[in-house]
C-alpha cells in the first residue's frame, strides 16, 4: 500500500462530494429533507470542517488552523447560504488534507492512531473514516437535492 495509492483512492472517493458541488446553487443551501435538521449548506460546510480536522489530528498537520463551526455547533444554524464562500471553504479543506496524505512515509499507513470518534485504527484505516465520512454527506446531499424543500 503506497501513499500515492491511498491519495488515488481519497481523490476518487471525494469525486461523490465534488461533482455534486458542480449542480447545486446557492438557493439548494437551505434545503432540508425533513424531519433531518442538516441543509445542504451545513453539510458541504461540515465536509469541509471534518477534513480540517482530520488534517490537523489524525495526520498530525500541526500548521492547520480550524474552527470547526458545524462540529462545535453540532446543528444546523442557518449560516451556511453562501455557495462561493463554502465552495472555496472546501476546496481549501481538500488541497490541506491533500498535502497532508502526502506527506505520509510509506511506513506511517500501518502505524495505529486513536481519537475519542472512533478508536484505535491503522492511518491507512483512518484514511477509510474520512473517505466514507465525505460519501456518506455526499449521499445526503444527493437525497436533499432530489426529494427536500
Amino acid at each position: 500500500m503506497t501513499t500515492n495509492n491511498l491519495l488515488a483512492l481519497w481523490a476518487e472517493g471525494r469525486t461523490r462530494f465534488t461533482k455534486l458541488l458542480d449542480v447545486v446553487t446557492e438557493n439548494d443551501l437551505p434545503k432540508k429533507l425533513l424531519p433531518s435538521p442538516n441543509s445542504i449548506g451545513f453539510l458541504i460546510r461540515h465536509i469541509g470542517d471534518v477534513e480540517l480536522l482530520f488534517a490537523k489530528n489524525v495526520f498530525h498537520l500541526n500548521e492547520v488552523s480550524v474552527h470547526a463551526k458545524t462540529v462545535i455547533a453540532q446543528k444546523d444554524t442557518g449560516e451556511w447560504t453562501n455557495l462561493n464562500e463554502l465552495k472555496d471553504y472546501v476546496k481549501g479543506s481538500a488541497t490541506i488534507l491533500q498535502q497532508a496524505i502526502v506527506k505520509m512515509k510509506e511506513e506511517a499507513w500501518i502505524q495505529n492512531i486513536t481519537t475519542k470518534e472512533f478508536g484505535t485504527k491503522t492511518l491507512a484505516e483512518s484514511l477509510g473514516r474520512i473517505v466514507t465520512h465525505t460519501a456518506w454527506h455526499a449521499g445526503q446531499i444527493g437525497i436533499i437535492l432530489k426529494y427536500g424543500s
